[in-house]
């Protein structure tokens, strides 16, 4: 597909990344590490790439806030990549995207996630197969429905410009995947998820890209500058700091793109930046019924159409 251009996408996601950086700053207070990296290729020539890898910790907001940038290739497609297209095996290919993690100290000020991404694989013949995938969602330790509507509807509007009824599908997607099965619960409340998007075509794929990543600031600032103040104690502190170890679990045992970047020998550093600096693990824990902490449960971590 001739039309298939990665330098535009490369671009779009550099300019993306330090827009986010420097609003968080703003909010924050406290600057971010920029930390450019290159490598030539590795073992098997998996694993060439550069980056940016932007990082804040011990903020006077953000206890551990990352954004990272990569651009990766190889010679050989990584097994998790082949999974669900085997006849891209042995195919050379190239990843980049924007990830993002932000870990307030605020106990009322939740967790979030976004990253905007995409993959191509180049076939022998000279064809070049393109996707694009993405989201965003909201990982909350106390539940107020004002912030999940808000959230949820900056979603919406991310994919209104566009033809079918994207938002049902990806917030459905996203509900689907952010789900710890070994749990059975969910990560948090969601928003949008969406991958292997390549129709129409190139253009309308990456527009749709480009729309849910500059929706990102608005979906999220403002509810972290609601929430950062909030007084709280040590029964908050606490089971915010319970709740991050599922966000650890989830990361490390099921999230495609953690699995991708270690397969792929991707730089660790950067890959696991997503972590929380301090999480707790307890055996059999459940909260006590009425509780704000019960109330995360029993309402907010109860797939629902907010919008």
């Amino acid at each position: 597909m001739s039309n298939a251009n990665s330098a535009a996408v490369k671009e779009y996601l550099l300019e993306l990344q330090e827009l986010i950086v420097e609003r968080l700053e703003q909010v924050d207070g406290k600057p971010f590490i920029r930390d450019k990296w290159h490598r030539a290729t590795g073992s098997g020539g998996i694993g060439k790439g550069e980056g940016i890898s932007c990082i804040l910790e011990e903020g006077n907001v953000l206890e551990r806030g990352g954004v990272a940038f990569s651009h990766v290739q190889g010679d050989k497609m990584p097994a998790s990549a082949t999974a669900h297209r085997p006849e891209l095996a042995g195919c050379s290919w190239e990843a980049m995207g924007v990830s993002l993690v932000m870990h307030p100290k605020n106990p009322y000020a939740p967790t979030t996630h976004a990253n905007v991404r995409m993959f191509m694989a180049h076939k022998p013949d000279g064809e070049t197969v393109f996707w694009f995938g993405g989201g965003m969602d909201l990982t909350p330790y106390y539940g107020f429905e004002e912030d999940a509507v808000h959230f949820h509807q900056i979603c919406k509007d991310s994919l209104s410009g566009f033809e079918g009824d994207l938002h049902a599908k990806y917030k459905k997607w996203c509900d689907e995947y952010f789900f710890l099965k070994h749990r059975n619960e969910p990560r948090g409340i969601g928003g949008i998820f969406f991958d292997d998007l390549s129709v129409p075509d190139f253009a309308t794929a990456f527009a749709v890209q480009q729309s849910v990543g500059d929706h990102f600031l608005s979906a999220y600032i403002p509810i972290l500058e609601k929430r950062k103040d909030t007084p709280y104690g040590e029964r908050e502190r606490d089971f915010q700091l319970y709740r991050r170890g599922r966000y650890v679990e989830f990361n490390l045992v099921i999230d495609r793109g953690t699995i991708f970047g270690l397969q792929s020998n991707g730089r660790t550093e950067s890959i696991l930046l997503s972590m929380p600096p301090i999480c707790t693990w307890r055996y059999d824990w459940h909260p006590e019924s009425g509780t704000p902490e019960a109330e995360l449960y029993d309402t907010f971590l109860k797939p629902k159409d907010w919008v």
